[in-house]
């Protein structure tokens, strides 16, 4: 009878070391190598400028200044803990105030009539963290931009063409312009500029 005990716990410690090592090393290590072969998607897409990573290509951020293109509004500063949409309904008094009252922000800053101001420069994105803005919002920060940094206006526009985006697959969701790359190209113009 002790020595089937015996028996019957050596063949599940030799279990246990077997399943410790191909679930607790081998598994892991699997995920972590075939994640190694897309590159840095597997790393949350880091976009670096001089060997320093400055954000994600998928998560967008704040910018502040003149001289640097501004993402669409986000209602959790873009936190991505908090990542969550307002809950707010489009006839909400406070998500049309808010609407109305971003519209005269931007309006202001860019110099341009109300009417002008497009969607995504006033409404937050479901998630608040998308690091896209439409074409349109983005050509309308252009002139800020390129007098802010001093290049020229055609310039600016390129690089927004450069960093636009087409449809994912070529027929899903509308163009979009990452921010967080275009403000990289923007630099990359003013210090290669100078």
């Amino acid at each position: 009878m002790f020595t089937d005990l015996y028996r019957q716990s050596l063949a599940g410690l030799r279990l246990l070391l077997v399943m410790t090592v191909l679930l607790g090393v081998g598994y892991p290590a699997a995920v972590w190598a075939a994640g190694q072969a897309f590159g840095d998607r597997a790393d949350g897409s880091p976009v670096r400028v001089d060997g320093q990573v400055v954000g994600s290509r998928l998560i967008g951020q704040q910018f502040g200044g003149d001289q640097w293109f501004l993402s669409r509004p986000s209602l959790n500063d873009y936190d991505t803990l908090a990542s969550a949409p307002s809950n707010l309904g489009p006839l909400d008094p406070d998500l049309i105030g808010s609407i109305q009252d971003r519209k005269a922000e931007v309006a202001a800053r860019e110099g341009v009539d109300p009417s002008e101001v497009p969607a995504d420069a006033v409404t937050a994105s479901a998630s608040g963290l998308d690091p896209h803005i439409s074409p349109t919002y983005a050509e309308l920060q252009a002139p800020r931009v390129a007098e802010a940094n001093g290049l020229d206006l055609e310039d600016v526009e390129q690089l927004i063409e450069e960093s636009t985006d087409g449809r994912s697959l070529g027929f899903l969701g509308e163009p979009g312009v990452n921010v967080l790359e275009l403000n990289v190209a923007v630099r990359a113009a003013v210090v290669g500029g100078d």
